[in-house]
């Protein structure tokens, strides 16, 4: 190698290593200041949608038939689509899988067009009061 370029590797070696050793990165804290109200209404929102019985609440029913196909429908369910829970429900003569808990029907109508492409039967529905 030339001296000279060996000169310029050294110092550009060094200057890295400098800039390195040098250089801080800086600290700070935040604070916030907020209503505690504000706490207070987040739980009251989180008890209110772990109802799951609301009838104000949209569903999807993915089966209607018989026991031992509402059981392999629901594990095929549970399977493909983990985040929302199915539900057996019984309803003479028939069993049905009922999964989901949408607010709105905008939720429940994206949620319905990805499991229609495994159960085409599905369908967006509100629970009647009981």
């Amino acid at each position: 190698m030339k001296p000279l370029n060996m000169k310029i590797s050294f110092f550009s070696v060094i200057c890295f290593a400098l800039t390195l050793t040098l250089s801080h990165a800086q600290q700070g804290s935040v604070t916030v200041n907020q209503d505690k109200k504000i706490d207070a209404l987040l739980e009251l929102k989180k008890e209110m949608n772990k109802n799951e019985t609301d009838s104000e609440r949209y569903k999807i029913q993915i089966y209607n038939g018989d026991r031992p196909g509402a059981y392999a429908a629901q594990k095929e369910f549970n399977e493909s689509f983990s985040e929302w829970n199915p539900t057996i429900y019984y309803q003479e003569p028939n069993f049905k899988i009922w999964a989901g808990n949408f607010r709105t029907r905008l939720e429940a109508d994206r949620a319905l067009k990805r499991i229609k492409r495994k159960f085409n039967s599905a369908f967006i529905f509100k629970p009647k009061k009981s």
